[in-house]
C-alpha cells in the first residue's frame, strides 16, 4: 500500500495565525472606509489566474479568509500549474470566496500579494528542479536565507511546494561561516573551532571558500559542507573533483556551489562532484503571478 502524499501546509507552525493577523493589521490601521460603502450582503468572488505559473501559497490564503470569517473552496490544487492559455478569455477560475461584501475586500489585497510572491517562488523553483531532473543529477538544488523580511514563512513554503530544498531556515538551525565571520575570527580553522563549541554535534557547519586552499583548510577543521563560492561551471567541476580526490577516505564533507547561478548556466554546474546547489535568485527579483479576486454580480 502507497503512502498518500504528505501535505505541507502540515509543516506549518502556529504562529501562522499571527502572521495573517499582522497582514491584515497593516492593511487597516483605522477605518476601513472601502468596507463602509460595500455593507455586509453576502457574495461570491472568484479568484482568477491571469499568468501562467505554479500554484502555492494556499494554507495562507485560507487563513486570511478565515480570519475575515470567509469560506474558500478550490478548484485547483496546491503545486499544480495554473494556465489561462487554456481558456478563451485569458483567466482561468482556481478558487471561489464566499463571505459578507467588506470581509471578501478585506482579506482580498494581502491574500493576492501572498499569493502572487509565493506562486512566483514556486515557479522559479519548479523550472530548476525540472532543468536539475532533466540533466539526471543527483544533488539539490537550494535556495538561501536571502528572503523578504517578515515574510520569510511564506517564500521557504513556496520553495517546497516547487519542489526545490529550503535551505537553512535561520540563523539558528545551520551554522554558516561566511567570509566576514572568517576575518572576524581570523582563520577558517578558528571560526570553526568556534562554531563546534557553541553548536556542539547536533548542527552542521557550513563555510563559504574562494578557493580550493579555503576548502582545505575548512575540511581540515571539521566542516560539514564547503561552499565553493563564485566559481564558474568549469572551476566548480575542477575544484570539486580535486577537492574529493585529496580526501578521499579521510574525511565525508558535503560540496555546495553558490553565487551566480541562474536557470541559464546551472546546466554547466552539474556534476557528481557537487552536492548542493543553492540560488538566491529563487526568491530575489522573481516575476509575480497574476492573480486577481471578482465578485461576481448577482444573477
Amino acid at each position: 500500500m502507497s503512502n498518500p502524499t504528505p501535505n505541507l501546509a502540515h509543516l506549518l507552525p502556529s504562529t501562522v495565525s499571527a502572521v495573517v493577523t499582522s497582514w491584515l493589521a497593516e492593511d487597516v490601521p483605522g477605518f476601513d472606509y472601502g468596507g463602509f460603502v460595500v455593507g455586509e450582503a453576502e457574495q461570491v468572488a472568484v479568484l482568477y489566474g491571469k499568468a501562467k505559473g505554479v500554484l502555492a501559497g494556499v494554507p495562507f490564503f485560507d487563513e486570511v479568509f478565515r480570519q475575515v470569517g470567509c469560506t474558500v473552496t478550490w478548484h485547483q490544487a496546491e503545486g499544480s500549474v495554473v494556465d489561462p492559455s487554456t481558456s478563451a478569455n485569458g483567466r482561468v477560475a482556481v478558487a471561489t470566496v464566499r463571505g459578507k461584501a467588506r470581509h471578501l475586500l478585506l482579506g482580498e489585497r494581502p491574500a493576492l500579494n501572498m499569493l502572487a510572491r509565493a506562486s512566483g517562488i514556486a515557479t522559479r523553483a519548479r523550472k530548476l528542479r525540472e532543468l536539475k531532473d532533466r540533466a539526471g543529477w543527483k544533488g539539490v538544488i537550494a535556495a538561501t536565507r536571502k528572503t523578504t523580511p517578515g515574510f520569510r514563512l511564506v517564500e521557504k513554503y513556496a520553495m517546497l511546494v516547487g519542489g526545490v530544498d529550503t535551505h537553512r531556515m535561520d540563523l539558528s538551525s545551520m551554522i554558516m561561516l561566511k567570509d566576514n565571520h572568517i576575518w572576524s575570527t581570523g582563520s577558517i580553522t578558528s571560526a570553526v573551532a568556534a562554531a563546534r563549541s557553541a553548536g556542539g554535534f547536533a548542527l552542521k557547519i557550513e563555510v563559504e571558500c574562494r578557493n580550493e586552499a579555503e576548502a582545505d583548510e575548512a575540511i581540515a577543521a571539521g566542516a560539514d559542507v564547503v561552499m565553493l563560492d563564485n566559481f564558474d561551471g568549469a572551476g566548480i567541476r575542477a575544484a570539486a573533483a580535486a577537492l574529493r580526490e585529496r580526501w578521499r577516505g579521510k574525511r565525508e564533507f558535503l560540496i555546495e556551489g553558490s553565487g551566480g547561478l541562474t536557470e541559464e548556466n546551472v546546466e554547466a554546474y552539474f556534476c557528481p562532484d557537487v552536492d548542493i546547489l543553492s540560488f538566491g535568485s529563487i526568491t530575489q527579483s522573481v516575476p509575480h503571478i497574476d492573480f486577481s479576486l471578482k465578485v461576481q454580480p448577482a444573477k
